[in-house]
């Protein structure tokens, strides 16, 4: 597994944020934003997908349709949150977030891996599987702070999905912030970031 990092050494860092790329991206790419949520303490991890995407359908087609690799890329996650915890970094220290694909991946990960963590940032992005699955994770987040943004249209991210990946996660015990940006298209808005920054803060000072 490939992962790029900036700021501090896992060995150094008061927290941890693992950063997941789009489709058709590159590590390189999602590690940019760590010059915007640029905070001293952290450590800024971003794994890169083999080819460039975790899985090969959208996200809203069947689970089975993006298998094996949605399962590959879920274990990279939980690889990298493993390497954070035995360097020191505890669960409620470490933020996973991700730009559209990488979204995808970080929220489902989280839900189907709940437990407090620092924060959970969703940047144009939901819960993976086609509509109508049964979302019962079971487990709780335990008051982890998520935000989710995205914009309303978007080419690749259904409003509806959005609103009920913020609806599941805050069923299980997330602290949720969701916000529907009007034509802003696929990216990353400054208001997103500051409320990234808001999490980032939350962690630092706990």
């Amino acid at each position: 597994m490939t992962v790029l990092s900036r700021g501090r050494s896992l060995e150094d860092a008061a927290a941890a944020m693992i950063l997941v790329h789009g489709r058709g991206a590159t590590a390189e790419d999602i590690l940019e934003l760590s010059r915007l949520l640029d905070h001293p303490g952290f450590v800024y991890l971003a794994p890169q997908a083999a080819g460039g995407s975790w899985y090969p359908h959208s996200f809203l087609a069947p689970i089975r349709n993006n298998e094996p690799d949605l399962s590959s890329g879920l274990q990279t996650i939980d690889d990298l949150v493993g390497q954070a915890v035995v360097h020191g970094t505890s669960p409620e220290k470490i933020i996973i977030g991700g730009f559209s694909q990488g979204a995808c991946l970080a929220c489902e990960y989280v839900a189907r891996n709940p437990r407090r963590y620092g924060g959970l940032l969703v940047f144009s992005g939901g819960l993976i599987g086609p509509p109508g699955m049964d979302r019962d994770y079971g487990g709780s987040l335990d008051g982890t702070p998520v935000f989710i943004g995205c914009s309303d249209p978007d080419p690749h991210v259904p409003v509806e999905r959005v609103e009920e990946s913020a609806s599941v996660l805050q069923a299980m015990g997330g602290t949720v912030v969701s916000r529907i940006y009007p034509d802003m298209g696929h990216t990353i808005l400054q208001d997103e970031i500051v409320h990234a920054r808001r999490i980032m803060e939350g962690v630092s000072r706990s």
